[in-house]
């Protein structure tokens, strides 16, 4: 399986380009893990030796999704086959999986390392001739295509957290120091260890040392077997052959690293040591990289000189090759989806078919029979669990952490939300400054009661990105066995809503109740601020419960939106809800500016009274020109004004928070059991 032409002797230091620089490292300093857990699926223990890498086998891999075809009036469920009778075995060394858009290669890295949907899926996945441990996938390493770190955290921030998180509690934090600063040498992180790796807004690291630090985060387990889907997605071509020169000294330590890639250059795929080759779910080939040419060559398809033989492949697959040989073009038919109107094979048929009758394919088979005949167990793939290092407060603590930490790291979201409360506070009290105790007086507080709500649940739409952004980050980290569920969701809700919400309602109720002059009791004061803290939290609740899941931010903001709207309708302003009619009256029940708009009403009105005169020192019911009493005119719109009216509210809202979390904490406890 290994290239013939490399020496595996220990590497010496190695330097490249600064930018990108990998740093070679001695073999011998590989840091030895105690704890037997972390050693993973390691066939040795001993640190002045090369570690080894489990070989994995696997057999008859069938996979089929269904998907919804037509309109929601004639929808159709149609069975889609996306792996078909898959065989292999993959030893130490890089391992590629190659093959074009949509030819199932990421499909089966994913069924490789048990992170596939198991509905649909069938086969046996071997280790080492066992089948794979029920928490399989929190024992090895798995770096995802699209990059899922913290970009306001640093680059040691990052390995500190997944080491805090992967690693037992019974390892001394020296020990995770010296592993954290040994995977940095080995990655050639050190000089950017303390740089932020960077977001949109924030300039950080380059994206070959993003790429490295996500591989890194795998490596604090010292797992046997690592996987990457598509690891130079988005790369430079010379950041992407550093990060498989990285990837190749890994191999010669030992390591089993499988990877799907899409079309390498020539100086990346000579690094390979296996290769699969994937086309419409079927295997074409799976063997030795170096002999591959060769076997093509066989067939009849010849590569071109100073042609990349990752290139040659894709175009035979595709039926878009010069160098296939005429007698070839006259038994199949280029179109590599269909076969022909005259029943001939397609070419991927025919290369499949091929692959199938060599000696190397009947060898594997036969090897594959070996390993799987010391045990008659199928691998169980409804029996996948996720098990943890660490405790729930150890969890919680250092979600925490990194959750306050990015808060910070982004004072474009945080500051700007505060200064934001601050400007509409001035505005509004300023529009209805100093309010009379007249005619006047009673539409004014309304009126500003109203926007104040109104402004309190519009205000909680940002929280729709709390489970949206980090959507890719909360799945990959759960199902490595970061932390559990709850752990996450209980701290994203105290780092949001204590900060976030909580924060900008005490600032607004401090500005806007002397400017416009609200009832000056401290009752009323700090019952207001509780009201608006109420308002927010519901709103809030609600975002998530509409968000989690969601893969686009724009689509769950256009949900919210409909649904304050329809609410703004019954809140008691725009339409008195005693008017309306029995048979839609009920959903003002579901109204959360509602509840809010009625506990602010009932809390200011009672015991004030509203006169003509203006020029009255005190306004009360015996004085001339009355025109009515705050208790008279929430009698007119259906206000219970008594304590239990007021707070009734507010334990309304509370009902709705809780019913809403429960309905995100389900969604994301559904989401997570997708993957």
């Amino acid at each position: 399986m290994h290239d013939p032409d490399v020496k595996y002797e220990p590497c010496s230091t190695m330097d490249t380009t600064e930018g990108d620089h990998i740093a070679m490292t001695d073999s011998h300093t590989v840091v030895e893990i105690m704890d037997p857990v972390l050693n993973g699926l390691r066939k040795s223990d001993n640190p002045k030796k090369s570690l080894q890498g489990a070989t994995l086998s696997f057999s008859k891999i069938n996979y089929k999704v269904k998907t919804k075809t037509g309109f929601i009036c004639c929808r159709k469920v149609v069975e889609r086959q996306i792996l078909s009778n898959i065989n292999g075995i993959m030893r130490p060394g890089l391992n590629a999986i190659l093959g074009p858009t949509g030819s199932g290669k990421s499909s089966l890295l994913d069924v490789l390392a048990a992170r596939k949907d198991p509905h649909g899926l069938s086969g046996d996945v071997l280790i080492d001739g066992k089948p794979q441990p029920p928490n399989f996938k929190c024992l090895t390493g798995y770096v995802v295509q699209d990059d899922v770190v913290m970009g306001t955290l640093t680059v040691r921030e990052n390995l500190q957290f997944s080491a805090a998180l992967r690693l037992p509690r019974t390892l001394r934090q020296k020990e995770k120091d010296e592993r954290i600063n040994q995977i940095l040498k080995e990655l050639g992180l050190t000089k950017v260890a303390d740089a932020k790796v960077g977001t949109q807004l924030i300039r950080g690291v380059s994206g070959g040392e993003r790429k490295r630090t996500n591989i890194g985060m795998e490596l604090i387990t010292d797992p046997g077997i690592l996987f990457l889907d598509e690891p130079t997605t988005g790369l430079d071509a010379s950041t992407a052959n550093a990060v498989l020169l990285l990837l190749k000294r890994m191999a010669r330590q030992g390591k089993t690293i499988i990877f799907s890639i899409h079309q390498p250059r020539y100086s990346i795929f000579r690094l390979f040591d296996s290769l699969t080759l994937l086309a419409g779910g079927k295997m074409l080939y799976h063997g030795p990289s170096a002999y591959a040419l060769d076997y093509f060559t066989e067939l009849g398809y010849v590569c071109e000189e100073h042609n990349n033989p990752a290139d040659f492949f894709l175009d035979v697959i595709n039926g878009d090759s010069t160098a296939v040989a005429l007698n070839k073009l006259e038994e199949v038919d280029l179109d590599t989806r269909e076969p022909n109107d005259s029943g001939c094979q397609t070419v991927v048929d025919k290369l499949a078919d091929d692959f199938c009758n060599t000696n190397y394919y009947k060898e594997t088979k036969a090897e594959l029979d070996k390993l799987s005949s010391g045990e008659k167990v199928k691998t169980n793939f409804f029996a996948r669990q996720i098990t943890y290092n660490t405790s729930f407060f150890h969890q919680m603590k250092w979600v925490s952490k990194r959750s306050f930490k990015n808060l910070l790291g982004n004072p474009q979201a945080s500051i700007a939300q505060i200064m934001v409360s601050i400007v509409l506070a001035l505005i509004v009290g300023a529009i209805f400054f100093g309010v009379n105790d007249d005619e006047n007086g009673i539409q004014n507080r309304v009126g500003s009661l109203f926007f104040i709500t109104t402004n309190q649940c519009f205000s909680s739409v940002s929280a729709i990105e709390l489970f949206v952004v980090e959507k890719k980050i909360f799945i990959h980290e759960y199902i490595s066995g970061y932390y559990r569920l709850s752990a996450y969701f209980f701290t994203k809700l105290f780092a949001d809503m204590l900060p976030m919400r909580t924060m900008p309602s005490v600032i607004f109720t401090c500005i806007i109740y002397f400017m416009i002059g609200f009832k000056h009791t401290a009752g009323s004061f700090f019952t207001m601020m509780f009201t608006l803290m109420m308002i927010s939290y519901t709103a809030t609740s609600m975002a998530l419960a509409i968000a989690a899941g969601q893969d686009v931010v724009a689509v769950a903001n256009l949900l919210m939106t409909i649904c304050f709207v329809f609410m703004i309708i019954f809140s008691g302003l725009l339409v008195n809800v005693t008017s309306i009619m029995s048979w839609l009256s009920w959903l003002k029940y579901f109204s959360i500016p509602r509840y809010g708009l009625t506990a602010l009403q009932a809390n200011e009105f009672p015991g004030l009274y509203f006169c003509r005169n203006t020029t009255l020192n005190q306004c009360n019911a015996s004085s001339p020109g009355l025109v009515t009493s705050g208790e008279q005119y929430l009698t007119n719109q259906g206000i219970d004004y008594s304590a239990w009216g007021l707070w009734q509210n507010n334990l309304a809202l509370a009902i709705m928070t809780l019913i809403f979390l429960t309905i995100a904490y389900l969604k994301l406890n559904f989401m997570k059991k997708l993957t």
